[in-house]
């Protein structure tokens, strides 16, 4: 009994003694298999610590490239001694036709200040606006870094994600303001290395002495002798908030030319000021609008020219720092003339604009407003506005090389296309009338039968063909001028039109010179091409030449040949007079910039006047020229058959279904025998257009005019066609001026 005890006791103890490490692996373990799985073992949590390795490995690996860099990188910096004698700026100087000099662009006078010398309130000005965290960063803001890559992503434009004062510094010193990654990742190395060569006093007096501030002034010494009249050194409180302000935009800061805009950004660099503690409540509230600045008076109105014209050397030139002349095409007294003439006839209130052509492209006058100092922009080479009926150019341009002629009997009568109903601007219809009436009275009936006859697509391609690079709409309202055009784009259109139909380029820049007397560029005369056969440019500008004698542009009347054309938008909001005489080529426009309407403005009136004004003074000294009106029609266009339509493909051109030029010789024969006339909505009864052109099928004319046509008697056996009535006589515009019923007014 002793011994089957003790083995009973001792099995017993056993059994507590494994029931409890159970217990106790249960109680440690978390639930069996599912703590397992929650376990440092677990894949997520491997992967998880593989990632972490990695990134880490790979950041240290960036920072280790990127230090590199950076060392590379300022070791090949220049000292800072070098930094402050490298030229901040390429000086230009812009020379008119003669040679004479009219603007010099580039550095204006300034002294280098050092660290000490620079203002405390000009340094805290800067920081405050600029670069708020600028004494603790090291060349990049972190902060801002994020900002700029949030902004990225969201496109919230309030975020700051700016360059550092550093940033800007190796930005303007060695690199360009090309807004690209590799751009902007080769500042930051070189921002990081900036500071790492150089102290930040260092840094932020090279900044001070090379920030460009407009006008020409590069350096706060500069800037302040420019906009106030005395050196840096005696900056107050104001001035220095002005010129903190300017670095954000320059031109549109610029107290020369908004005042009201530079003392609100002054403002604006004052609250921040006081913000970040630089200055008191109190001096935050100094009155910027008592600050005096400095009389302005080398802007004129060619520096509406020379803000077109030299943006283009980026293109023209290659690469080069040293100072350089630009011979350009302006003529002094032309843009001294043109200036005058706008600024004598524009509206009261209103903007105007002119732009001069010679015969083979050169800008002789430009002037973008009345006054460059108010406002710069130009408004004959970036202002899109409606021309109104100088559109019209087109549209008879179409209609002549479809097979009209300035003779040829139109009938001005109500017309409905596509539910549009213009008007004429009399209100009133006069009936039949010849085409070169409808043109110079600028019957808008007429041309509307006539865009629908062509195609509206066919009058699109006209104007892309003279130069119109703007939108074009194809509504059937757009024969009257709906679509918005640039002046310089309508001016180069009737300089091809006066050039006999031949492709015209503007330009302004003659030639390019080095300081040393080396051509670097010179302008090439470019490929020209034609645009519509002789004879289409012949009858165009017999339309435009009655226009102005007897027609809607009389004011236009120099005293020798013109030929031009009137245009007024809806509600006078627009005047247009484009037109030329003897090899000069002039275009007008006037108007509001806010698009309000402007009483009594008619092409035919302010803007024609300004034409005459000037265009008396371009020609004085150029022989007159009369112009080539006669219509020498190729054979084809004699063909009493369907030449008279098709024309011959190896003799002349030939527009395809969208309205593009064909060249003579590279027409392809047509299997399906169509019109090459695109058709657009409802289409008129040609009759009711034409009305000396009968409807019926068969002989299109009797065998009298045929014989008249073509100058020889009809073969004895000819079939007799059926009895047509006789062609209505042509009415010449002279005639109708003996008329006691007068011709509707131009518009």
């Amino acid at each position: 009994m002793g011994k089957r005890g003790s083995r009973r006791a001792a099995s017993e103890r056993r059994s507590q003694e494994q029931s409890g490490k159970r217990r106790s692996r249960r109680s440690s373990g978390g639930g069996g298999r599912g703590g397992g799985k929650g376990g440092g073992n677990s894949p997520f949590a491997r992967w998880a610590r593989r990632l972490l390795l990695w990134g880490t490995g790979l950041a240290v690996l960036g920072i280790v490239v990127l230090g590199i860099a950076v060392a590379f990188a300022a070791k090949s910096l220049p000292s800072y001694y070098q930094l402050k004698a490298t030229q901040n700026a390429q000086t230009i100087l812009v020379r008119a036709r003669d040679g004479s000099e009219i603007v010099e662009l580039g550095p204006s006078f300034g002294e280098w200040l050092d660290h000490d010398e620079i203002p405390a309130t000009m340094k805290d000005a800067m920081v405050a606006v600029e670069d708020r965290r600028f004494y603790s960063h090291f060349g990049v803001d972190p902060i801002r870094l994020t900002g700029a890559i949030v902004e990225s992503f969201t496109g919230d434009k309030r975020i700051g994600g700016t360059s550092t004062i550093t940033q800007q510094l190796a930005r303007n010193v060695f690199l360009n303001n090309n807004r690209t990654f590799d751009r902007k990742l080769r500042e930051a190395v070189l921002a990081m290395a900036l500071e790492w060569k150089f102290s930040k006093e260092q840094i932020l007096e090279l900044y001070l002495n090379k920030v460009y501030f407009g006008g020409g002034a590069y350096g706060i010494d500069s800037a302040s002798r420019n906009f106030f009249s005395h050196p840096a050194t005696r900056l107050s409180t104001a001035e220095a908030a002005i010129i903190a302000g300017l670095v954000k935009a320059p031109s549109s800061y610029s107290p020369t030319a908004d005042v009201d805009a530079a003392v609100g950004r002054a403002r604006v660099v004052l609250q921040l000021m006081q913000e970040q503690g630089y200055i008191t409540a109190s001096q935050a509230k100094v009155d910027v609008d008592s600050v005096k600045l400095k009389k302005s008076t080398g802007q004129n109105s060619v520096r509406y020219f020379t803000d077109w014209v030299l943006p283009q050397l980026d293109i023209l030139l290659p690469e080069t720092f040293e100072p350089i002349e630009v011979w350009t095409t302006i003529d002094v007294g032309m843009q001294q003339a043109a200036t005058a003439a706008v600024k004598a006839n524009a509206p009261k209130g209103a903007q105007g604009a002119l732009v001069s052509l010679d015969r083979d492209g050169a800008i002789l006058a430009m002037v973008g407003g009345t006054d460059y100092v108010e406002t710069n922009y130009n408004r004959a080479t970036n202002a899109m506005r409606q021309p109104g009926s100088a559109w019209k150019l087109f549209v008879y341009l179409a209609a002549l090389e479809a097979g009209y002629t300035p003779d040829d009997r139109v009938v001005d009568t109500p017309v409905t296309i596509n539910g549009w109903s213009p008007r004429n601007s009399s209100g009133r219809n006069v009936g039949e009338i010849d085409l070169r009436t409808a043109f110079a009275y600028s019957i808008n009936t007429v041309a509307a039968q006539l865009g629908n006859e062509v195609g509206f697509g066919t009058v699109a391609s006209m104007a892309r063909r003279f130069g119109i690079t703007s939108p074009i709409s194809t509504y059937p309202s757009m024969v009257l001028g709906s679509s918005e055009v640039r002046l310089l784009d309508m001016t180069r259109a009737f300089a091809a039109v006066s050039a006999r139909g031949t492709s015209v380029e503007p330009f302004g820049v003659i030639k390019v010179t080095t300081a040393g007397g080396e051509t670097i560029y010179r302008h090439e005369k470019p490929r020209t091409s034609q645009l519509v056969p002789d004879y289409v440019a012949a009858g165009i500008t017999d339309l435009l030449q009655t226009a102005v004698n007897t027609g809607t542009g009389k004011a236009a009347q120099i005293g020798r040949p013109v030929a031009g054309k009137t245009g007024t938008t809806s509600s006078n909001k627009d005047g247009y007079f484009v037109g030329f005489s003897s090899g000069v080529t002039t275009g007008v426009w006037m108007g509001r910039d806010d698009n309000k309407r402007v009483p009594g403005l008619q092409g035919g009136r302010a803007p024609a006047q300004a034409f005459a004004a000037f265009m008396r003074y371009a020609v004085k000294d150029r022989p007159v020229e009369e112009f080539d009106t006669e219509l020498q029609l190729p054979e084809w266009r004699l063909e009493p058959d369907d030449e008279y339509l098709y024309g011959d493909p190896d003799d002349y051109y030939f527009i395809d279904e969208q309205g593009n030029l064909i060249e003579p010789g590279r027409r392809e024969a047509d299997p399906q025998g169509e019109l090459p006339f695109p058709v657009e909505g409802e289409q008129l009864p040609r009759e009711r257009l034409r009305p000396d052109l009968p409807s019926e099928a068969g002989q299109a004319a009797s065998d009298e005019f045929l014989e008249r046509a073509t100058g020889q008697d009809l073969p004895p056996d000819s079939p007799q066609p059926p009895a047509e009535p006789p062609m209505p006589r042509t009415v010449r515009p002279s005639e109708m001026a003996n008329e006691p019923r007068q011709p509707p007014p131009g518009y």
